[in-house]
């Protein structure tokens, strides 16, 4: 497990302005582990999205005559 460092002005700020701690690094680092398996999906499937892209590109969108618009 890793161990925790949070800036002592910062954290004495939050406890000053009444914010919770927990609850606040659990969105956190939420967010950061969201983002970072963002990341990973895009690095893993970057050769699918350009492949995929270039296809429209060339030939347009596979059910385009079927858009209503």
């Amino acid at each position: 497990m890793n161990d925790v460092v949070i800036d002592p002005a910062l954290l004495a700020e939050a406890e000053e302005l009444k914010v919770d701690i927990s609850k606040a690094a659990s969105k956190g680092v939420a967010q950061a582990v969201r983002a970072s398996r963002q990341t990973r999906w895009r690095d893993a499937n970057a050769d699918a999205l350009t492949s995929s892209n270039d296809y429209v590109e060339r030939s347009g969108l596979p059910l385009e005559r079927y858009r209503l618009l």
